[in-house]
């Protein structure tokens, strides 16, 4: 799986992005045909006062797309919720599928 990773406004440090990187690749546990994935690290300006870290994913399969969008006040909390939301999306969407 192709896992692309933006910043926006900001430079990420190596240690999020290995955390990033690290449990996207645990999306393949959950459906086996995933083609590409694209995760948005964003930070949230309100006249040059930091409010939010933003996270956003996409994950692109056949046929399918799924999207979340989490903020918190760390990119860390942001992803973490981002990512559990994704499991589940793929989750319903594959048992949708057997059935």
């Amino acid at each position: 799986m192709n896992v692309n990773i933006q910043t926006v406004n900001f430079d990420a440090d190596r240690k999020l992005l290995d955390l990033v990187k690290r449990k996207m690749q645990k999306l393949n546990t959950f459906h086996d045909r995933i083609i590409a994935s694209d995760v948005f690290l964003k930070l949230d300006n309100v006249v040059h006062h930091i409010k939010d870290k933003i996270v956003e994913i996409k994950v692109h399969v056949p046929r399918h797309s799924f999207f979340v969008k989490c903020s918190s006040k760390s990119f860390e909390q942001s992803f973490e919720n981002a990512f559990d939301s994704l499991v589940n999306q793929v989750k319903r969407r594959k048992e949708k599928m057997i059935a």
